[in-house]
């Protein structure tokens, strides 16, 4: 009997792709974005730069000392627990990708523990000054996000959330390709916290300040689009054929409405910081146990 194909991981693909990218643009392994200021060119070569600022700003709602307990809620690559270890802080790292959970393990080290499992799923004994969660928050339920960390928290703990949260212009939109980014309802997750016995310690709204890597990303996406053009171009008139059969076999792998979408993605600048700021508000924000 004939072994069935192994399936190709193609997020996992598409995720080493990603930070083979940004490690070549940044030298780090980083999947979050930006705080720009607004005397910065808006450009690759200050990608690197904003991800810095914006881990800086994160880390000072931190509180002032070492040794903090922390629960890293969907940690990327582990860039951002290598940089809490280095600080003196213990950290745990919660991340369902197989993937991501090596590369956690090669960048944060030894002494970062990583639990391969969906935040849901995580169980543990030990207490957490910070529940952390940059960028991971809209991936998890707010039925599960908050109570869970809330649960985990030692005495004067905190919760600590950067991400970004789909304002009521998201949902009366009708243009799908414009909508760059996501999460949950910005009114959901106050109700969310009200429904719960948390204090915002801290709020701030850094949608505009985060927003231009929004227009890096499509600018090289724009740059892979017109490398392809060229390539089409060059095929079409030295090898017709050969150009007929791709766009062929293009069509059979992809629906029309699919293509559609690759070359908005690819030759268009729909995705920008503007629509990005007219659906989504980005904000970093501190929560704490009430009473």
């Amino acid at each position: 009997m004939a072994k069935p194909k192994k399936r190709t991981d193609t997020r996992a693909i598409g995720l080493d792709i990603g930070l083979a990218f940004s490690k070549f643009l940044t030298g780090k392994e980083n999947l979050h974005y930006g705080l720009w200021d607004p005397a910065w060119n808006v450009c690759a070569e200050n990608i690197g730069r904003a991800q810095e600022a914006y881990t800086e700003k994160l880390f000072r709602l931190l509180p002032k000392r070492k040794n903090l307990r922390i629960l890293d809620i969907g940690g990327g690559a582990g860039e951002t627990a290598k940089k809490l270890v280095a600080m003196g802080h213990h950290v745990d790292i919660v991340i369902p990708s197989p993937f991501l959970a090596q590369r956690c393990r090669e960048n944060a080290g030894p002494t970062a523990t990583v639990h391969e499992c969906l935040f849901e799923d995580f169980q543990s004994g030990k207490t957490f000054d910070i529940c952390l969660f940059s960028e991971s928050f809209q991936y998890i339920p707010l039925t599960e996000s908050l109570p869970k960390a809330q649960a985990l928290l030692a005495p004067d703990g905190a919760i600590i959330i950067a991400d970004c949260f789909r304002t009521p212009a998201f949902f009366a939109a009708t243009d799908e390709g414009a909508k760059v980014g996501g999460g949950h309802a910005l009114s959901d997750f106050h109700a969310a916290i009200a429904s719960h016995p948390l204090t915002v310690g801290s709020l701030e709204d850094i949608t505009t300040a985060v927003a231009p890597s929004v227009d890096v990303e499509q600018e090289l996406f724009n740059v892979i689009g017109h490398a392809i053009t060229c390539i089409d171009t060059g095929i079409a008139a030295s090898h017709p054929l050969m150009r007929g059969t791709l766009r062929q076999m293009v069509k059979l792998l992809f629906s029309k409405r699919r293509r559609a979408r690759i070359d908005q993605r690819l030759n268009e600048k729909v995705r920008s910081s503007e629509n990005f700021c007219r659906y989504n508000t980005y904000v970093m924000v501190k929560l704490t146990v009430s009473g």
